[in-house]
């Protein structure tokens, strides 16, 4: 089901829940009861949980934001890496360079497509793009530099590929989602919390009260997709991309 959707979906039946209760509420009501008195301290009690929640919410976001901009510098370093042993390697023979420049296409050309699916529907990296990334390396660390100059560029390729290697192993650990489910059981349980005391308040009076009560439950709803959405760095609406890889190496998309 596409995200736009599953958001359409959430705050629709959060405004339509919220309505019923209101109506249901207003209709059995009884006669001789006055909304507008309200007491004090109830009024009091919804805007500290209000506030409390918002706090909880906009920590949340900046949380699951946080997660989701270092996965995509992941994915950035990971491609530069890789560019610089490309390039770096034209110093080298041309069998050794050609050797290094198509393992090094091979290894991304599979992060792209097959493991960014994995990572996408499985939560995890695949075995064979290890072993690409290790053929990499084999064909940088196994090569005995015969000048000088091969050899001054020598431990700088071992450093890029290193590099590569670290930062695929953050992406590997950045797959998963980043909130517990302990959290989202605070934020879904806040969020019922928030919204059933807008009854304490007996909002069911008037057309506009209704409406509000609606759009609040709407951005709650709105809030809560957003942090679904970022909590799953590689594989929802705004995923992490995998742009850097085809802006450092243009060939992929032909």
């Amino acid at each position: 089901m596409p995200e736009w959707l599953v958001l359409a979906l959430a705050m629709a039946s959060a405004c339509v829940v919220v309505l019923i209760v209101a109506l249901v509420r207003h209709r059995t009501a009884r006669e001789d009861e006055d909304p507008s008195e309200t007491p004090d301290v109830i009024e009091y009690m919804t805007m500290m949980i209000g506030v409390v929640y918002a706090i909880v919410l906009g920590l949340a976001i900046a949380g699951a934001w946080e997660a989701r901009s270092a996965a995509q510098d992941h994915v950035q370093a990971e491609a530069q890496a890789l560019h610089e042993i490309s390039a770096r390697a034209r110093v080298y023979p041309a069998d050794v360079r050609d050797r290094i420049r198509a393992d090094v296409n091979a290894y991304v050309g599979h992060v792209v497509t097959t493991e960014w699916r994995s990572m996408a529907d499985h939560g995890e990296v695949t075995a064979r793009g290890g072993r690409l990334l290790d053929r990499v390396r084999e064909d940088v660390t196994d090569y005995v530099p015969r000048t000088d100059f091969e050899a001054q560029a020598y431990q700088p390729l071992v450093d890029q590929v290193a590099a590569a290697d670290a930062a695929r192993a953050s992406r590997a650990d950045s797959t998963g989602a980043t909130m517990p489910g302990v959290v989202w059981f605070g934020l879904i349980t806040g969020a019922l919390v928030t919204i059933g005391m807008v009854f304490a308040l007996q909002i069911r009076r008037t057309t506009r009260e209704l409406i509000l009560a609606g759009l609040f439950s709407a951005l709650i709803a709105f809030l809560l997709f957003l942090i679904w959405d970022f909590d799953a760095p590689y594989s929802r609406g705004l995923a992490s991309s995998t742009e850097p890889y085809f802006a450092l190496f243009p060939g992929l998309r032909g």
